[in-house]
C-alpha cells in the first residue's frame, strides 16, 4: 500500500471513522495498532512476528532497566547501613548498565545483520553482485533502521531515569504506528505517549493543515522527485557514455528528488498522524539554505541529527573536551551515520565526507573567534554568499557516493565531472526520446524549483507568512488533483525504504 494511491486514502479514511467513533482510549489504540499491522502486511507480511517480537523484548527490557530492586536510602529495614545501601545501589546501577547494553547490542546485531550480512555471504560464496538473489534471499525488513533506533533511544531514556511504561499496548502502538514507521520521523516513546494519554478531536484548522502536509507531500513526491527521479536514473544509469554538463545536472537533480522525495513522506506521515490528533517532530527545516554544515545537520533529517547527537556525540563527549577531540568526535559520528545507512563502501565514504567537513568546519569557527577581520567577513553578505555556495557544493557532491554507493561508479562520475563529452547516441536517447528536453531545458527546469523552494523559504522564515486555513483547503483537491493528472507512471519507491 503506496502512500500515494486510492488504496491508502480508504485505508485512512475508515481507521479515522472507526477511531473517533471510539470513546475509550485502549480501543483507539487497538484500532491504531491493527491498522498499522494490516498496513505493514500489505508490504512486508513475512516480518510481521519479527517486528511483534522484537517490541515485546524491548519492552521487557525497559521494565528490566526501570526497575527500582536496590532498598532505598529510608528503607524500613533498619538494619541496612547506609554503606550497604550505597553498595546495594552500585549493583542495582550495574545491572540496569548490563541489560542496557543486552539490549543495544541486540538492536545494533539486527541492524547490522540484515544489512551487512547478505555482502558477507557473497564475498565468502564468491557470488557476483549481478548474480539473482535466489541463493541467499535476504531482504531487510521495511523501516528496521528507524524501528531500532527508536528503541535503542527508548532504552537509553529509561536508563537515564525517564519512566518505563508498563502498557505493552500503548508501546507497541508507539512502536508500529504506520504513519511513521517505514521512514520516521524518528520519534521518542516519551513525547507520543502524552499524546496517546490526551488525544483531541483535530479542529477545523488542524484538519486543514492535516491535508495541506498530504497534499504538499504527494506534490513533492509524486511530480517533482518522481519526474528528477527519471532523469537520475537515466544518466547514472549510462555512466560511460554521458558527459561532464550531465552528471553535474544529474548531480544537482538527485539532492533535489532526495530531499522532495524523502521532505514529501514525512510530510505526509505528519499530515496522518495530525488527522489522529498525534503531532510527529519536524525533520527539514529547508536545509539547502544552510550556510555551513553544521546548520545543513541542525535542518537535514533533523530527527536523525538529534539521535546521533543525544546517543552517540554527548556520550562520546561532545564538545566538553578540547578542539581536536570535538572534530573527533564529529568524525566517528558521521562514519557511524554512513555505516546506518548501508553496507556498500559509497555510504561510508560519504559519511567520511561529512566527518571531515563538519571538523573543517569547527576548526574554521575557532579560527574565526581569534581573527576579528575573518569573523566579520563569514558575517557579511559576501561570506555568506560563499559559505552557502561552499556548502551545497560540499553537500551535492557528496550525494554522489549516497547515490552511487559503488565505489567504482561514483568513481567514475567524480573522474568524469570535467572535460568529458557525452557521445551521440547518449544525447539522441535520453535528451531526445526519453525526456524531449534537452540539456539547457533541464537545467532550466531545477533552477525553478530552487527558486520555488526559495519563495517558500522567503515567505515562511524571512517574511513569517503562511496560508490560512480556508485556502489550505481549496489548495488540497487542486494538489491532489495536479498528483493524479501529472504523476508519471508507475511511481517510483522512496528513496529511504532502502535505509
Amino acid at each position: 500500500m503506496k502512500f500515494i494511491s486510492i488504496f491508502y486514502g480508504i485505508f485512512l479514511l475508515i481507521v479515522l471513522i472507526i477511531y473517533w467513533t471510539l470513546a475509550e482510549q485502549r480501543l483507539r489504540l487497538w484500532i491504531l495498532l491493527l491498522a498499522s499491522l494490516v498496513f505493514y502486511a500489505s508490504l512486508h507480511i513475512q516480518y510481521i512476528p519479527l517486528l511483534l517480537v522484537l517490541t515485546f523484548i524491548n519492552f521487557r527490557l525497559g521494565l528490566e532497566i526501570g526497575k527500582n530492586t536496590s532498598p532505598g536510602p529510608h528503607s524500613q529495614d533498619w538494619r541496612i547501613s547506609n554503606e550497604e545501601w550505597q553498595f546495594a545501589q552500585a549493583d542495582w546501577n550495574l545491572r540496569r548498565l548490563k541489560i542496557l547494553w543486552l539490549g543495544v547490542i541486540l538492536n545494533v546485531s539486527l541492524l547490522l545483520g540484515f544489512k551487512y550480512l547478505p555482502p558477507v555471504f557473497r564475498v565468502v560464496f564468491n557470488l557476483s553482485t549481478e548474480a539473482p538473489d535466489a541463493t541467499f534471499k535476504f531482504i531487510a525488513p521495511l523501516g528496521i533502521s528507524f524501528f531500532t533506533f527508536e528503541c535503542i533511544a527508548y532504552l537509553i531514556d529509561v536508563y537515564r531515569g525517564a519512566p518505563a511504561t508498563e502498557q505493552f499496548l500503548k508501546f507497541a502502538t508507539y512502536k508500529l504506528f504506520f504513519a511513521k514507521l517505514i521512514s520516521g520521523p524518528i520519534t521518542r516513546y516519551h513525547n507520543l505517549a502524552i499524546q496517546f494519554n490526551t488525544p483531541h478531536l483535530p479542529t477545523v484548522d488542524k484538519v486543514a493543515e492535516a491535508l495541506w502536509l498530504i497534499a504538499r507531500g504527494a506534490v513533492k513526491k509524486g511530480i517533482f522527485a518522481d519526474y528528477l527521479g527519471i532523469f537520475v536514473d537515466l544518466c547514472f544509469g549510462n555512466l560511460q557514455r554521458a558527459g561532464s554538463a550531465d552528471l553535474w545536472l544529474a548531480t544537482w537533480a538527485y539532492g533535489l528528488q532526495l530531499y522532495l522525495d524523502f521532505n514529501g513522506y514525512v510530510d505526509i506521515a505528519r499530515g496522518t498522524a495530525l488527522l489522529f490528533g498525534l503531532v510527529l517532530p519536524e525533520n527539514f527545516d529547508f536545509p539547502y539554505f544552510s550556510t555551513s554544515i553544521a546548520e545543513f545537520w541542525r535542518r537535514w533529517h533533523i530527527t536523525l541529527g538529534d539521535w546521533l547527537r543525544n546517543y552517540i556525540y554527548f556520550p562520546l563527549g561532545g564538545s566538553r573536551q578540547g578542539l581536536i577531540r570535538t572534530c573527533w568526535n564529529l568524525f566517528i559520528v558521521m562514519l557511524i551515520a554512513g555505516i546506518w545507512h548501508g553496507s556498500a563502501w559509497g555510504y561510508v565514504v560519504w559519511g567520511v565526507f561529512h566527518g571531515l567537513a563538519l571538523g573543517v568546519h569547527r576548526l574554521t569557527d575557532a579560527i574565526s573567534d581569534r581573527f576579528e577581520n575573518m569573523e566579520y567577513f563569514w558575517q557579511n553578505p559576501l561570506g555568506i554568499i560563499l559559505a552557502w555556495l561552499l556548502t551545497q557544493l560540499m553537500v551535492f557532491t557528496s550525494w554522489i557516493w549516497f547515490r552511487l554507493p559503488n565505489l567504482q561508479d561514483s568513481s567514475l562520475v567524480i573522474g568524469h565531472l570535467w572535460g568529458h563529452s557525452a557521445d551521440e547516441q547518449f544525447v539522441q536517447k535520453i535528451y531526445v526520446e526519453a525526456l524531449n528536453m534537452n540539456q539547457y531545458q533541464i537545467a532550466w527546469l531545477l533552477l525553478a524549483i530552487a527558486g520555488l523552494m526559495g519563495i517558500v523559504y522567503a515567505f515562511n522564515r524571512k517574511l513569517k507568512l503562511e496560508l490560512n486555513w480556508p485556502i489550505k483547503l481549496v489548495f488540497v483537491p487542486i494538489s491532489l488533483y495536479a498528483v493524479w493528472l501529472l504523476a508519471p507512471e508507475g511511481s517510483l519507491p522512496y528513496i529511504y525504504f532502502d535505509f
